[in-house]
């Protein structure tokens, strides 16, 4: 097909196919086009024309020679004919988009059927330009492909930049957030040793008794937020003990009938005390419930069963265990066997059978082990720096709480 009298070329056409030389137009690059056709004539004008118009172009025969540019130079656009001796251009825009399918491409053809037109939009090319042509179509069609492509890639620039500023805002969150929870539980860590100066008798129970809830609540598959939430519940059970006279907190006698009901306050004074502190919300209830019996037999209210906090009802075997493995003034200690038997008798009364069926899946012998590193490491040890608790049933998270 002559071309000549719809396009105007220039009347003294290059001499070579491939690649023309660049004018020098004194402006920016508007974009490097690849010009398919079959015609050796066609893609010629068609390459002259665009480079007039400043665009940097590469002239390729057949699917086959395009498609090895493609994989040589970068082009920010495809101009090929559909139909061609080597194939169709529709197998070339599928493998175009299949290498590179942010890169656009316009189908240039003499066939005027509107089927075959949305036949290649539908395939992926970005527009469709029927021959013959004015110089201005093309160049029209052209630029409104390129400005689409700069479009999406100014979108995808932005939506990155933001995922960047979206990243870097929410790690500089989650430091804030673990700065704070570390100067929360350094407070706590503070109340405790408080309290354990308070009620030295039961020095460093807070600590043993948390560590063994950690392994527990672990063993148990919970997750570590409420981990977390459990062992402050924990390690803070006694809180209320602060509020209970000394002549009854250090009385070395039995306590009367009255002194017992003054001091079974502690826990509903622990409660109050912690409430009111939005991040100990949840370890307030543990606190609260941590005299409470899996068959209702406990105090301060009772409770029964799934009543309980899933807390407060892992930390009655741990504080038991702690307790019947601790020296009192009242009594020797007992070996973690003996502990171990009188859980399995209050599997059901004292204890949630769930949480005891758990209990001893762990072998003393790591009970022993978390027990005594504790005590090795005592004067610097701190409940809210433990990283590891044997027994447990994953190690590689820290099992503290605001870790």
């Amino acid at each position: 097909m002559d071309l000549m009298s719809v396009l105007m070329p220039d009347p003294t056409p290059p001499s070579r196919d491939k690649e023309f030389d660049r004018p020098n137009l004194g402006g920016p690059w508007t974009g490097d086009i690849l010009v398919v056709d079959d015609d050796a004539h066609v893609r010629s004008t068609m390459g002259s024309t665009l480079e007039l118009r400043g665009y940097g172009v590469t002239l390729a025969a057949d699917g086959r020679e395009a498609f090895e540019l493609l994989g040589l130079g970068h082009f920010d656009l495809v101009l090929t004919d559909i139909a061609m001796e080597d194939g169709s251009g529709i197998n070339l825009l599928e493998r175009i988009l299949e290498r590179q399918p942010t890169l656009p491409v316009v189908i240039v053809t003499a066939i005027h059927d509107i089927r075959v037109a949305i036949d290649t939009m539908r395939r992926g090319a970005s527009d469709y330009l029927l021959k013959p042509f004015e110089q201005d179509q093309l160049i029209v069609t052209v630029q409104r492909a390129l400005h689409h492509r700069k479009a999406l890639a100014d979108s995808q620039n932005y939506q990155q930049r933001l995922e960047q500023i979206v990243l870097a805002r929410t790690e500089m969150l989650h430091h804030a957030m673990r700065d704070l929870e570390h100067s929360h539980d350094v407070t706590l860590d503070a109340l405790g040793d408080a309290l354990d100066m308070r009620d030295s008798e039961t020095k460093g129970h807070s600590k043993r008794v948390t560590a063994y809830t950690i392994a527990l609540a672990r063993a148990m598959g919970l997750p570590q937020e409420e981990v977390k939430l459990i062992a402050r519940g924990a390690f803070l059970h006694d809180i209320g003990k602060m509020a209970i006279p000394d002549e009854i907190l250090h009385k070395s006698g039995d306590l009367t009938p009255e002194e017992q009901k003054v001091m079974r306050e502690h826990c509903l004074s622990g409660y109050l005390m912690l409430r009111k502190i939005p991040f100990l919300i949840g370890p307030a209830e543990i606190v609260f419930c941590h005299q409470e019996c899996y068959d209702g037999s406990g105090y301060p209210r009772a409770l029964v069963g799934g009543q309980i906090p899933i807390g407060a009802r892992i930390f009655a075997v741990a504080d038991a265990l702690d307790a019947m493995t601790s020296d009192r003034p009242y009594r020797k200690l007992r070996s973690f066997e003996d502990a171990s038997h009188e859980i399995v008798k209050g599997s059901g009364t004292q204890f949630d059978p769930a949480v005891v069926e758990q209990y001893l899946k762990i072998p003393n012998e790591l009970w022993q082990e978390l027990r005594a590193e504790i005590e090795s490491h005592e004067k610097q040890f701190s409940t809210f720096g433990l990283t590891e608790i044997p027994g447990s049933p994953d190690t590689t998270d820290s099992p503290v709480p605001g870790d």
